[in-house]
């Protein structure tokens, strides 16, 4: 028997994207699950592109950073509960704020290899419903009645408990390793790397005024579907300026002197998902469908956050594509000169800058800023955590789609835990 030969990679194509617009958490979708978030995206791409039939789509993988014990099978219980084919697989995956990018990856993956024609990947995530743990003495207690063996032995166990245990575990926006929220951490990296107030808020204002612009012109109008009143990204500021945005007072890096770090210059906690269409160029031609652009490339990394360089900034908690990106390019022969368009995700303006520093300290060009996040980013769109790299994705590639001729785009996303994921997209 000859062995099977591998199969050659083929390109991916990104089809198009549907995303809900992201609410400031405690608004408008304080009461909706993820399921019920990211159903309403997956919903609005089944319709856009005809995608109800029988066996229309080959599998669903998406994810959730913040998930109740109810989101278990998450992707699969949203596929029962939309329009696609109740017969689509599909599967979780995590990487905390990366993980609507590592869910296109892993689709597109499959999608190279020959083993599935298309696919949709994306997120959700509601920092309004946040899980509360049971509190630990208490659910050991209840754990030491379950193996009790008589029912005195659990009238015994459940004796001990006390009012304190009734008091639930908040969760904290904090590093478990650390015990320093993700701000505090990107106030270390600013101070490391001298990123001063006025060009964060600098960045912070040209995110709004450039997703504003965006809205507009209608460019959002095939990638947004209303969901629960909203149109728009409701933590917008169209008119947002430098000099607002200087009054506002520092939240993080408050133990140093002269912090920088505003709620405006930072994302603030958002609900919100996000999909997109990934598929063959076979598949979307049988179907009368022009590609956006091709995914072409991927890295991620990781930084040691934790015993690392983080004084000097090199392992800074959201460093980690200053690594990765270097790297991709490399493989690629590819330079920062040779894209139109770069994607970063701003989880703060100073993780943004300090991202930028870095590319140019290990020998990469600097980027031109009339190319960077020319449609506005998370400090103005908000951040679903699982949800902003599926928005990234289907942003930049209409982006690159209405341009004339070809073009090339640039993904950056950090993430939780010191990791990074990035990824290229080119329209050919």
């Amino acid at each position: 028997m000859s062995p099977l030969q591998p199969p050659r990679a083929r390109r991916v194509a990104v089809v198009g994207g549907a995303r809900i617009p992201f609410a400031r958490s405690d608004g408008p979708y304080a009461t909706a699950s993820n399921q019920e978030m990211l159903t309403a995206a997956l919903n609005g791409l089944v319709e856009r592109y005809g995608l109800s039939g029988p066996g229309a789509v080959g599998e669903f993988v998406a994810g959730a950073v913040l998930k109740h014990s109810r989101d278990f099978n998450l992707a699969r219980e949203t596929v029962l509960g939309s329009e696609l084919d109740p017969r689509t697989p599909a599967y979780d995956i995590q990487q905390a704020c990366g993980t609507g990018l590592q869910a296109v990856i892993a689709a597109a993956n499959k999608i190279a290899l020959g083993q599935t024609e298309s696919a949709i990947a994306g997120g959700a995530d509601t920092a309004s419903d946040a899980p509360l743990g049971v509190n630990d003495a208490l659910r050991r207690i209840l754990l030491q009645a379950r193996r009790a063996k008589s029912p005195g032995g659990r009238v015994k166990a459940l004796a001990r408990v006390r009012p304190a245990h009734l008091v639930p575990d908040i969760p904290r926006n904090a590093e478990p390793r650390t015990g320093l929220s993700m701000g505090e951490h990107a106030a270390v990296t600013a101070r490391a790397w001298g990123i001063g107030r006025r060009e964060q808020d600098e960045l912070a204002a040209a995110s709004h005024q450039r997703l504003a612009a965006a809205y507009e012109r209608g460019f959002f109008q095939d990638l947004v579907v209303p969901f629960r009143g909203l149109a728009r990204d409701q933590n917008l500021r169209p008119g947002s300026t430098v000099e607002q945005l200087a009054t506002l007072k520092p939240v993080f890096g408050l133990d140093q002197p002269e912090p920088t770090m505003t709620a405006g210059n930072s994302t603030p906690l958002t609900d919100g998902a996000a999909t997109v269409l990934l598929a063959s160029e076979e598949w979307a031609r049988a179907r009368g469908l022009e590609p956006l652009a091709y995914l072409t490339a991927y890295e991620t990394a990781a930084v040691d956050f934790v015993h690392g360089d983080v004084a000097e900034g090199e392992d800074g908690l959201l460093m980690a594509p200053a690594h990765a990106v270097p790297r991709m390019l490399e493989r690629a022969g590819l330079g920062i000169e040779d894209f139109d368009l770069v994607e970063i995700h701003e989880a703060f303006a100073s993780q943004v800058l300090a991202t930028l520093a870095a590319w140019e300290k290990r020998g990469l060009a600097p980027v031109d800023r009339a190319r960077l996040n020319v449609a506005g980013s998370s400090l103005a769109t908000g951040h679903p955590f699982a949800a902003t790299g599926a928005r990234i994705v289907a942003t930049l590639a209409r982006l690159l789609a209405e341009r004339d001729g070809p073009g090339r785009g640039l993904i950056s996303v950090c993430a939780a835990g010191g990791q990074g994921v990035t990824a290229i997209l080119e329209r050919v």
